[in-house]
């Protein structure tokens, strides 16, 4: 999914997104630290970054780090976020147009964006910043939708109420994509479990903060709502309920 509606659809949900959304384990960095020669010398740009959560784990390692992200709404938030960290610097830009130096990174990370890529403009922009030999790392919380009954009915409310739920998971990353995108380089993945406890109000943002999740002027919000406190009442234990997800790392060099 590209184009202009895939840059500003999250521009009215940055505040929920901001409290709501799930970060990234810091055993992500390991890898890339063993086998791809991370280290806090390396110059990263985070491609979609958002809010900064992705960005934040690199800072936190000591990286000097590009955050590149095209909606003015969630750039300003991980501006914000992120103000205490001199070595972050906001850029406005796209995957497919980072704005960025030839040769200027060492890494190219993108946390829970891919999806909204032109993956083939986006792999001649990425070549393009990378030194030689540089690497992508694409990082992705899968929630898991089968594990709990609860994660089973919140799931079917997605499915039954949202704008376009199907059309955007339809989208995620997966090991072909992937393949596809790196090829005719080595894919390499790595898994890591994930989770997020929330209360009522908690679990209310977290559905809101999804592009797919209907606005308040859409006939379906208020329904939507009705069953997720239905859900939640029917499947709390001592007034939470737990998110679980893969956090999955695909990571390799591009070729030139």
């Amino acid at each position: 999914m590209t184009g202009v509606d895939s840059k500003e659809r999250f521009s009215s949900r940055v505040t929920d997104y901001v409290r709501y959304r799930p970060g990234y384990p810091p055993a992500i960095l390991d890898p890339l630290r063993n086998e791809a020669g991370l280290t806090p010398a390396s110059t990263i740009a985070d491609v979609g970054s958002g809010t900064g959560l992705l960005a934040k784990l690199f800072l936190d390692h000591g990286n000097a780090v590009f955050g590149v992200e095209p909606n003015a709404a969630m750039r300003a938030a991980g501006e914000q976020f992120l103000h205490s960290y001199a070595r972050f610097r906001s850029v406005t830009g796209s995957a497919e147009a980072t704005t960025l130096p030839d040769t200027s990174v060492d890494f190219v990370v993108a946390g829970q964006s891919f999806h909204w890529f032109d993956p083939r403009k986006a792999r001649i922009e990425f070549a393009r910043v990378l030194k030689s030999p540089g690497w992508v790392a694409v990082v992705w919380n899968e929630r898991r939708v089968e594990t709990s009954a609860f994660l089973r009915a919140y799931e079917q409310l997605l499915r039954t109420y949202s704008t376009d739920y199907a059309e955007v998971s339809a989208h995620y990353p997966e090991d072909q994509r992937m393949a596809d995108f790196f090829a005719p380089g080595e894919l390499r993945h790595c898994t890591f479990p994930n989770e997020q406890l929330f209360d009522f109000d908690g679990l209310r943002g977290r559905l809101l903060s999804s592009s797919y999740s209907p606005p308040k002027d859409h006939p379906n919000h208020q329904p939507m709502l009705a069953e997720l406190r239905r859900i939640f009442d029917a499947h709390h234990e001592r007034g939470r309920v737990r998110i679980e997800y893969t956090t999955h790392l695909y990571y390799g060099r591009l070729e030139k």
